[in-house]
């Protein structure tokens, strides 16, 4: 049984620092809309290495907006080249993407980017 108070040896506001994210936003015109009649997917889990993938049918059929949240700070080059390869391969009209990243490797990036589309774009049961 411990009888003296445990003091903590820093205070809180030195133990808990405050994290930073980038957030990046790209816009594109893509020539049709995505396949489906879902309205909403979810992919992925925001992890070390990995990411989350919310994406909403929302926008009209040209047009594609991805939001990013990462704690990789200074990556933009290379998510603007993941980006365009996925709006390239996919056309996916009428989705907004939102990003929760964990820092995860640009393949894990398009892999969950593709899954998110294809989940969407299945019918409606």
């Amino acid at each position: 049984m411990v009888r003296r108070a445990v003091r903590a040896p820093q205070s809180i506001p030195q133990l808990v620092k405050e994290t930073s994210m980038e957030t990046l936003s790209y816009h594109h015109k893509v020539p049709q809309r995505a396949a489906g009649s879902k309205r909403m997917a979810i992919v992925g889990v925001v992890a070390s290495g990995n990411l989350e993938v919310l994406v909403e049918r929302v926008l009209p059929d040209t047009h594609c907006e991805l939001d990013i949240k990462t704690a990789a700070e200074g990556f933009g080059a290379v998510w603007e080249r993941v980006v365009a390869d996925f709006v390239e391969l996919r056309s996916p009209g009428g989705l907004r993407l939102s990003v929760n990243d964990g820092g995860a490797r640009p393949d894990t990036v398009a892999l969950r980017l593709a899954q998110a589309v294809r989940l969407i774009e299945e019918l409606e049961p």
